[in-house]
């Protein structure tokens, strides 16, 4: 059964999907019951995908990483989120854009930051 919120890929297209009406038994893409993604939240490589939160007038900046991540066509991050009791904020990332992203939420209502790297998958950040 799926939850509200959680994150499921493609083995096969890469398709990556949220959920935000609970209650199926299974996703399916490209004829392939879909991964649900479980984010990583300690990070042994170079690279650095935990999401690291620094509070800015009016809101958050969610930088990837104690150091910045690749962003080029064959691996970047794919979007940052921000989700609060009632809300998901997102970014979605382009190659060539910087691994950062700016939201207008109080660091007090956040409940999670997680981004996903086409390569490396799901990431997280508790408050």
């Amino acid at each position: 059964m799926t939850n509200l919120r959680e994150l499921y890929v493609c083995s096969i297209c890469g398709n990556v999907i949220e959920v935000v009406n609970s209650g199926a038994s299974s996703l399916v893409c490209c004829n392939k019951p879909m991964e649900k993604l479980e984010a990583g939240t300690k990070d042994a490589s170079l690279e650095k995908h935990v999401p690291v939160i620094e509070e800015i007038n009016g809101g958050i900046k969610v930088k990837v990483g104690s150091v910045p991540h690749p962003m080029e066509e064959k691996h970047s991050i794919r979007f940052i989120e921000v989700l609060t009791k009632d809300q998901v904020h997102r970014a979605e990332l382009e190659p060539g854009q910087a691994p950062e992203a700016s939201f207008l939420v109080s660091a007090d209502d956040v409940v999670e930051v997680r981004e996903y790297c086409n390569i490396h998958g799901l990431w997280k950040a508790g408050k």
